[in-house]
């Protein structure tokens, strides 16, 4: 039991190790074997698919063994299953959580045409600011105009030179 208890262990610490370093060890397993086979066990050999086999096997035949349930050989067989079985929920919840994708991070051209409100007032030589809002998050933007504008006024975005400033127009103009 003390064998099966150790490799459940080990492979919780490998978990942990894989989790507090985050990616460091992750080349570890990538070597000889990965290349020799082509890419075929590409995933297969992650930190977190191995630990989860580990543990599981370790777990899973310690307490076959412990319950009577069989002997050391069932008992390995037993912990094998179960630990092919965390094996492969690991790597299909790491393949799920790697094709989840965020939606495109909006630009400066997204601005264009945007409405806005005048915040602080802009004078005809200088720069004013605009509250805008961008994939429903407000911006506030150092903003410029051809003409004074009066704090409060609705105004669109006419450019945008820089991530930070903008031009823009009265709506009403």
């Amino acid at each position: 039991m003390a064998w099966f208890l150790g490799l459940g262990i080990t492979g919780v610490v490998l978990l942990a190790l894989s989790l507090i370093f985050d990616g460091v060890l992750e080349g570890v397993l990538d070597g000889a074997l990965d290349g020799a086979l082509g890419g075929v066990l590409d995933g297969w050999l992650s930190l977190p698919v191995v630990a989860g086999f580990m543990s599981m096997t370790g777990f899973t035949g310690a307490i076959v063994l412990g319950s009577g349930w069989s002997g050391p050989g069932g008992a390995a067989g037993a912990g094998v299953l179960a630990g092919a079985g965390a094996g492969w929920l690991t790597y299909r919840l790491s393949r799920a959580l790697m094709r989840d994708q965020t939606a495109v991070t909006p630009t400066a051209d997204d601005l264009l045409g945007t409405p806005g409100k005048v915040v602080t007032a802009i004078p005809a030589d200088g720069f004013g600011e605009v509250l805008l809002h961008l994939g429903g998050q407000p911006l506030k933007c150092a903003a410029r105009s051809a003409e004074p504008v009066a704090r409060g006024t609705r105004v669109w975005v006419a450019a945008v030179p820089t991530s930070t400033s903008v031009v823009v127009r009265p709506a009403d103009g």
